[in-house]
C-alpha cells in the first residue's frame, strides 16, 4: 500500500548522541529541521538519553498523531524508533549519522545529512513487512552464529573510535576457534541439518553495507528470506562467501536459501548461539523468528532500491 504525506505533516527527528560523525551535530539538525520547516513541515527535534529512549519516543510521536519520526543515527537507532511505530500509522524515516546506515543505503540516501534531508523531502509512503526474533522487531536482518558473537564482543567505544574496522578486527580474532555447531533448526517446520557457522534472516538485501546474504529477499512479501551457512569452522569461510557473492545458493551443498513465515532455532546439547538484530546483539538461542507482514510505514526516498519491492 502506498501513499503520500500530508502537505504539513508534523515530523520528529530522534536522534543519537553517541551516533553523531558530526563534531556540531545539533546545528546540524537545525539545518535540516529549517530546511524542512521553510517546506511547511512542522517539525521538532529529540535527543535520546539512554537504551531504548528512542522507542519511548517514538510510541509517543505515533500516539501524539505524528505522520512521521525520521531516526537520525546508525540503524539501532533506527531499530529502537522501528520499534515503537510497528502497527501505528505514523512512518518511519532516517537521517544516517551511524558506522555503516545499513538502511539508509537500502533507501539510496546520502550520507550527508543535508542532502538526504533534501530526497527526504520528495518520498512517498509505503507499508512494508518486519521481523520478529524473540519479542522484538527487526527491519533489516536477524544473525545467529559467529557474526552475532562478533557483534556481542565490539563495543560501543571501539565502534565510536574504529568504526567498520572494529567488527573485522574482532571477527580476525574470533574466527580462529569459531566452531560449526549442530541446532534444532525448523524453517517453516522442514527440520535442516549438519553443523551450522551462522544464519542470516533477511527482511531486506544488503548485509553490513557490503554484501548480500538474502539477495532475493523483498520488503512486502510477507515472507522472511534465510541463508544458512554450514561448515565445521571459518576457515571454509571464504568459499562460502564467494558462493553468497556470485548469489550461486544452489551451487554450494554448504549454502541453503529459503523463504518462510516461521524459524525456530533451539540449541543441541546446550550449544547456545548469540543472536543480532539490525547490528545491535540481542541474547542467545532458543529463540524463534517471525515475519510480521504490512505492518510498518516508511518513507521512501526517490532512489530507494526498487528491488526491495515484490509490488513494483
Amino acid at each position: 500500500m502506498r501513499a503520500n504525506l500530508p502537505t504539513n505533516p508534523q515530523i520528529l527527528i530522534v536522534y543519537n548522541p553517541a551516533a553523531g560523525q558530526s563534531n556540531n551535530l545539533q546545528n546540524t539538525l537545525d539545518r535540516v529541521a529549517n530546511l524542512w520547516r521553510d517546506r511547511g513541515w512542522q517539525v521538532q527535534i529529540a535527543a535520546t538519553t539512554a537504551a531504548g529512549d528512542a522507542t519511548i519516543k517514538a510510541q509517543q510521536a505515533a500516539q501524539a498523531g505524528y505522520h512521521a519520526v525520521i531516526a537520525a543515527g546508525g540503524d539501532g537507532t533506527v531499530n529502537e524508533v522501528m520499534n515503537g511505530l510497528v502497527g501505528t500509522s505514523t512512518a518511519l524515516g532516517t537521517l544516517p549519522l551511524g558506522t555503516v546506515n545499513i538502511w539508509a543505503r537500502e533507501m539510496g540516501l546520502p550520507m550527508d545529512l543535508l542532502k538526504a534531508a533534501e530526497s527526504l523531502m520528495k518520498s512517498e509512503l509505503a507499508q512494508i513487512d518486519v521481523g520478529m526474533a524473540g519479542d522484538r522487531y527487526f527491519l533489516l536482518m536477524a544473525g545467529i552464529g559467529f557474526d552475532a558473537a562478533v557483534t556481542a564482543t565490539v563495543s560501543a567505544a571501539e565502534k565510536k573510535m574504529l568504526g567498520a574496522i572494529a567488527y573485522v578486527k574482532q571477527a580476525i580474532q574470533i574466527a580462529w576457534n569459531f566452531r560449526g555447531v549442530r541446532l534444532k533448526l525448523r524453517i517453516d517446520g522442514k527440520r535442516v541439518r549438519g553443523k551450522i557457522l551462522m544464519v542470516v534472516i533477511g527482511n531486506s538485501q544488503l548485509y553490513g553495507g557490503v554484501v548480500k546474504f538474502t539477495a532475493h529477499a523483498t520488503i512486502d512479501d510477507g515472507l522472511l528470506d534465510v541463508c544458512v551457512i554450514k561448515g565445521r569452522g571459518m576457515l571454509s569461510a571464504p568459499q562460502r562467501l564467494f558462493s553468497i557473492f556470485t548469489r550461486n545458493y544452489n551451487r554450494d551443498p554448504q549454502v541453503k536459501y529459503y523463504q518462510a513465515e516461521h524459524i525456530e532455532i533451539r540449541p543441541k546439547r546446550g550449544k547456545h548461539l548469540s543472536v543480532q538484530v539490525d547490528g545491535d546483539y540481542l541474547g542467545t538461542t532458543p529463540m524463534s523468528f517471525r515475519v510480521v507482514p504490512s505492518s510498518l510505514w516508511i518513507l521512501v526516498p526517490p532512489n530507494a532500491d526498487r528491488s526491495l519491492w515484490q509490488s513494483i
